[in-house]
């Protein structure tokens, strides 16, 4: 019984969530505003890394993995703010995005997946694994880049 409550807990709370995840952004600008912040985060991340990796500044692993969580959980985040209507306004976004959302979204997914595959090497601490898989990861963020920002 006890289960069966938080199985119906947990889809009404989906279900909550679903419904008001769309109505987040008010205005086109709000939609705008939360992903250049998330994305503003991202290049925190990626600079402090990418530092690290270069021996800009002393590499730390303890660091280094906490970037790394910070930049899987970000890279989930700016892709709903794409919403129809946020095409005007202070951005940077390309048409494309909305043009050819199909691959803009595979785009995102695969920044997604190389994120998540960075936290997964940070947590070894070995500088050779984590550079291997910081690659694809800031690949992937240039490759965006280059075919849907300004």
């Amino acid at each position: 019984m006890k289960l069966k409550q938080l199985f119906l807990g947990a889809t009404l709370c989906a279900l909550t969530f679903g419904a008001t995840a769309n109505s987040v952004f008010e205005e086109p600008r709000d939609a705008i505003e939360y992903r250049q912040a998330a994305f503003s985060m991202i290049r925190v991340q990626i600079g402090d890394m990418g530092d690290m990796l270069k021996g800009k500044v002393p590499f730390d692993a303890e660091q280094f993995k906490h970037r790394a969580n910070n930049a899987a959980a970000l890279s989930k985040m700016p892709w709903e703010a794409f919403v129809a209507g946020s095409d005007k306004g202070d951005t940077s976004a390309l048409p494309a995005i909305w043009s050819d959302n199909e691959t803009f979204m595979k785009k995102a997914a695969a920044f997604q997946q190389y994120a998540d595959e960075l936290a997964v090497a940070a947590q070894t601490g070995d500088k050779k694994v984590i550079a291997k898989a910081f690659g694809p990861w800031a690949k992937g963020c240039k490759d965006c880049h280059t075919s849907f920002k300004d």
